[in-house]
């Protein structure tokens, strides 16, 4: 298993940069960009690739004992870095570009490492979803019956396939093992720091000229977040769909400048269509924008030329669409295809849709400290878990608390600061998509929840949020830095460790040695057993189950990892201090 483990990385990388870089090296954008773009191209591709190879059936092919069927990525990337190695070398001298390499590689070894402590998913009402994801990338790989059931509940349709496809060649590349499992599912969480980088960039300088400072505390900003790490390390593809979306809104902006990159237009359009085909969270993302399209283009409705360019990027972006519903239609049928989406579902009895989402939207926004709630969802013996759910339903559902304990506060209160002397286009364009991602991703849920429902579909709203804040990281004081540092260990401690360390069911372990583990077990929440006995029951094993005698080592290497990442934001802004 060890070869595999340290192979899935370097395959990763490998495929996912160099894949699209023969098309990203030929565009007219700066080497960070391409950076980006070559990474959405290759998601795209490879995603194409795998459901192409599913739909025609290829035969699984082995060398050596091995499944040699998805080779032709990682060639054709060694091929495509090798034939565009002087655009790549450029790529690697820009200092952004090189800073957006360091970026990554040091969220995906602090994810990573956390991963290395879930003994078993837990927090809060979470359950089931991880093990769906891992029966879904099997589903392609091993071509189960159509009629195949999802954790016993959800047909194939019910969810999109782009990240278990993505997923799936790399698992056939290595090993089909939940631990590779677990870590291509991070690396692919992970790539949501691209486009974020890019944006904080972006807003760095419209202000200021120079985005040298703002990655580096971006990356830290991420590392500290709960919301981020978590949803990084839990296997499901909601980070993936952010990813696509960031990506979008990116080459969305780009497109409005007045020197307009070509590529910026397909760019946005595909991206969020794969950004559909990762998550349908990305659907409010995607009206949004759509309608942002034509409004900041209204003086150009009288051109011919305007509307051919939409039809073409409408032609682009449904024709990746079509890979999946149009297959989709053709082997289930329309109703089969379309009713089963989660967020189609009846109201709850009784409730009609305006008053279920103001419901919501209220219990999004308002914590629930502030609110009296019914406590089931968090109950159990457990001292520490409950505490870990206590801020766990803080840090994964509110809308404020998901930016972190300080973030939120100086977030909210730099972004009024810019509004103030913004202009009115930018004005209108982000009240549009930041309330209209709020109200209609909080509108699509299908139920009730009494908790809050940050966590469904506003992970983009999240990680741009942060995007921000890095962006204003230079003009902040040293009262509001220090306040934001304090704000950030605490998120750290409550929001991270604790929820790994009850992950890995530490803390009652140390506490109480001569319980036996069943019954430590059990004095946890219903969810958090119900994920438990989904683990072993399949006699499934994690990370954490290969690692555990090293957990000192990956602690130290964890406290390497921001150590390296505080000292790379110390030395980038010390023109700022």
């Amino acid at each position: 298993m060890l070869l595999p483990l340290l192979l899935c990385p370097f395959l990763f990388t490998l495929v996912i940069i160099g894949l699209g870089w023969p098309v990203a090296r030929r565009l007219r954008l700066d080497p960070a960009e391409k950076l980006c773009a070559s990474v959405a191209i290759s998601l795209l591709g490879i995603y194409l690739v795998a459901f192409a190879f599913y739909v025609l059936k290829a035969p699984r092919l082995e060398v050596g004992g091995m499944s040699a069927k998805f080779w032709i990525l990682p060639i054709a990337a060694v091929i495509g870095l090798v034939t565009g190695r002087k655009n790549f070398a450029e790529l690697c001298r820009d200092a952004d570009a090189r800073s957006l390499l360091a970026g990554q590689a040091m969220l995906w070894t602090w994810c990573v490492g956390w991963l290395a402590f879930v003994m078993a998913y837990s927090g809060g009402g979470w359950a089931g979803d991880w093990f769906e994801h891992w029966e879904r990338a099997r589903f392609f790989l091993e071509r189960w019956p159509l009629d195949s059931k999802f954790i016993a509940l959800y047909p194939l349709p019910a969810r999109p396939p782009l990240a278990n496809l993505v997923t799936g060649v790399f698992l056939d590349l290595t090993r089909v093992e939940f631990p590779l499992f677990q870590v291509v599912t991070t690396l692919l969480n992970g790539l949501v720091f691209l486009p974020a980088a890019l944006l904080a960039r972006r807003f760095f300088r419209a202000e200021s000229g120079h985005g040298r400072v703002v990655i580096p505390v971006l990356v830290v900003l991420l590392m500290l977040n709960p919301a981020f790490v978590e949803n990084a390390t839990f296997p499901w593809t909601k980070l993936t769909a952010a990813f696509l979306v960031l990506s979008g809104l990116y080459f969305f902006l780009r497109a409005g400048e007045s020197s307009v990159p070509r590529a910026a237009g397909p760019l946005c359009a595909a991206s969020l269509a794969g950004a559909l085909l990762a998550h349908y969270s990305a659907g409010p993302f995607v009206v949004l924008l759509a309608v942002a399209w034509l409004a900041r283009s209204r003086a150009r409705w009288g051109d011919p030329s305007f509307w051919r360019e939409t039809a073409r990027l409408g032609l682009l972006g449904g024709a990746v669409l079509a890979t999946w519903f149009g297959w989709s239609v053709l082997a289930y049928g329309a109703q089969a295809a379309l009713a089963p989406n989660t967020s189609v579902h009846a109201q709850p009895a009784g409730m009609g849709w305006l008053t279920k989402t103001a419901l919501n939207l209220g219990d999004t926004i308002v914590p629930h400290f502030l609110r009296t709630l019914d406590p089931h969802l968090i109950e159990q013996r457990s001292a520490s878990g409950w505490l870990r759910d206590w801020f766990f339903q803080l840090y994964q559902v509110n809308l404020f608390f998901v930016f972190g304990s300080v973030a939120w506060l100086a977030i909210v209160v730099r972004a009024w600061r810019r509004w103030q002397s913004s202009r009115a286009g930018d004005r209108a364009f982000w009240s549009w998509f930041i309330g209209g991602a709020v109200v209609i991703g909080v509108a699509v849920a299908p139920d009730r929840d009494h908790w809050g429902l940050a966590h469904i579909c506003l992970q983009p709203v999240v990680v741009l949020g942060l995007a921000f804040l890095a962006s204003q990281w230079p003009a902040l004081s040293r009262a509001w830095r220090m306040l934001l540092i304090a704000g950030a260990a605490c998120d750290l401690a409550l929001g991270i460790a604790l929820q790994f360390a009850v992950q890995a069911y530490a803390v009652d372990r140390w506490a109480h040695p001569e319980t036996p583990l069943v019954a430590i077990f059990k004095g946890y929440s219903e969810s958090a057993l119900m994920n438990l006995v989904g683990k072993l029951s399949h006699h499934l094993v994690f990370l954490f189950d290969l690692v555990a005698a090293q957990g000192t080592l990956v602690l130290a290497l964890l406290g390497a990892i921001l150590t390296l990442a505080l000292v790379r934001v110390s030395r980038s802004a010390r023109p700022f201090v």
